[in-house]
């Protein structure tokens, strides 16, 4: 059993498969900051300077206006954090954007390392092989038997 594990571990899919899912848990810290630093600014600029990620909505509880998302949370409120889920949905078309960039990308360099770069054009060479056997046919066909 414990060889059936080594095994299982050893094969290339298990180890592509816990890289991508490092290099994702990384990738997802910087969507995060270009979304939090750099998108989310933009949007509270447009909307008149506000903090798009504090927008939220007191659905039960007292929270003091005015109270970050954090302490009403804390407090114990019923928050509808509508703005942390538009976040959310905004980090999610930015990495599906990303990746969809990245696989287009790989195809691109897949299709050119198959492509061989010196490819010479056909020359026509005479008959095929084919059309000679069918020749020979036809003239042994034609030739009077003795």
């Amino acid at each position: 059993m414990i060889k059936e594990f080594r095994d299982f571990i050893a094969k290339g899919n298990v180890m592509d498969l816990a890289v991508g899912i490092i290099i994702g848990a990384a990738f997802t810290a910087i969507v995060q900051s270009v979304v939090n630093d750099l998108i989310n600014p933009v949007i509270g600029l447009i909307l008149g300077g506000i903090d798009f990620t504090s927008m939220y909505v007191i659905m039960a509880g007292d929270v003091p206006p005015g109270t970050s998302l954090e302490v009403a949370r804390e407090s114990g409120a019923a928050v509808f954090a509508y703005g942390a889920f538009l976040t959310s949905c905004i980090n999610f078309l930015i990495i599906a954007l990303v990746v969809f960039m990245l696989v287009k990308a790989v195809n691109r360099i897949k299709a050119a390392a198959e492509k061989p770069d010196d490819v010479e054009p056909e020359v026509a060479t005479g008959p095929s092989e084919l059309d000679v056997l069918i020749d020979i046919r036809e003239q042994l066909k034609a030739r009077p038997t003795v």
